[in-house]
């Protein structure tokens, strides 16, 4: 047997140095972002599976008088604590602040509204990172430009300056990165509605952030009509439906890169009444909002159970309830609709999936679908 020659050795660990380059591409690390709502007081983090996340965001930081506000400073100062102490079950982990929300963004615009204004801004949000030693910041402004809930500011100017805030911030991290040698995330959950790109510079934006997180949930059927919430494809025969993938492609043209996008599941149901039967509801006339529940409570309670009659929408990728007697249709994902959404990601390079919200599914049917499907 001959040794091997100095040119052979090489061309072997060529060769050995490839294999591990395609294995590690194939390898990709998906995040698993999920939020967890702080908002209700004490968080149960011992109940967080830590080892199928790669990121918790934190709901929610207020913002008043142009700064990052931590309204229950008591709760909020014991979860940041208890949140870091899962990263001993995984070193990997990430913890953000989450600023804004449905219910805290009306200061928005008020805050980013100047040079000034925008760096108290950054500075006290910075600061919170700073001081419970966390990773990030999350953006969750609802909505620039537009109406969001009663009672909102918003102006023309939201659309630059949601540029600049996000600038802003980035520079603050910046300085916070230099100070203590590592990286810190700035990410955004943004309405994944054509018009949130319409009032927003998103292809500038995304300059500064790590990842885009489009709220590919909360949609609903067209001019009043019952429709799926978190439906992956379009459905019906309206060429201007609402879905995750047509959200996704609207913002990839808008200059947003799908390596930093991340779709959204919806750990809930929503519920509808709708005027008749036909169609088992979906499309039909929406009476009004009824309540929908946590996953966990539909698997377990409603579904094929108490009225309740489960479709699945094959155009769309959406499973849903149907209840006859009383007219109400409950949209939400389930674990097949997850598995789609995963092999979404995959096959369009994107970051990942991100969910709103952890203890909508205390059985974690979800979260362990994800961790099956995404890796």
């Amino acid at each position: 047997m001959k040794p091997f020659s100095g040119l052979m050795l090489l061309a072997f660990a060529l060769c050995i140095t490839q294999s591990y380059v395609v294995l590690a591409q194939k390898k990709k690390k998906y995040i698993v972002n999920g939020y967890v709502g702080g908002f209700r007081g004490l968080v149960k983090t011992e109940d967080i599976d830590a080892e199928k996340l790669t990121h918790i965001n934190y709901a929610f930081v207020n913002v008043q008088d142009s700064m990052a506000v931590l309204t229950n400073l008591a709760t909020d100062s014991t979860n940041f604590r208890k949140l870091n102490l899962l990263k001993n079950k995984n070193p990997d982990l990430k913890i953000l602040i989450s600023i804004g929300g449905w219910a805290w963004s009306e200061n928005f615009s008020d805050a980013v509204l100047t040079e000034s204004s925008r760096l108290k801004f950054a500075k006290s949000s910075v600061d919170i990172i700073r001081q419970y030693d966390l990773d990030g910041v999350d953006i969750d402004w609802e909505y620039p430009g537009m109406k969001g809930e009663e009672g909102n500011v918003f102006r023309p100017e939201d659309k630059q300056n949601f540029t600049l805030m996000f600038k802003a911030l980035r520079d603050e991290l910046n300085i916070l990165e230099k100070e203590k040698g590592r990286k810190y995330l700035l990410t955004t959950a943004v309405g994944a509605s054509k018009s949130f790109i319409e009032h927003t510079e998103m292809a500038l934006a995304q300059v500064y952030l790590d990842y885009v997180l489009i709220m590919t949930y909360d949609y609903g059927g067209r001019n009043g009509t019952v429709g799926h919430h978190t439906n992956l494809y379009d459905y019906g025969d309206s060429d201007e439906g609402s879905s995750a993938d047509r959200s996704i492609k609207n913002f990839i043209a808008a200059g947003v890169p799908a390596s930093k996008i991340g779709i959204g599941a919806a750990f809930y149901g929503k519920g509808f009444e709708a005027e008749t039967v036909k169609n088992n509801g979906l499309g039909e006339k929406r009476m009004k909002a009824m309540q929908g529940g946590g996953y966990t409570k539909l698997k377990d309670t409603l579904i094929d159970q108490n009225g309740y009659k489960k479709y699945y929408d094959q155009k769309a990728k959406a499973p849903y309830l149907f209840n006859d007697s009383t007219k109400v249709l409950i949209t939400y994902d389930d674990e097949d609709s997850i598995k789609r959404k995963c092999k979404y990601v995959k096959k369009k390079k994107l970051a990942g999936i991100f969910f709103w919200e952890y203890f909508n599914d205390p059985k974690e049917y979800l979260i362990n679908e994800i961790h099956k499907d995404i890796n």
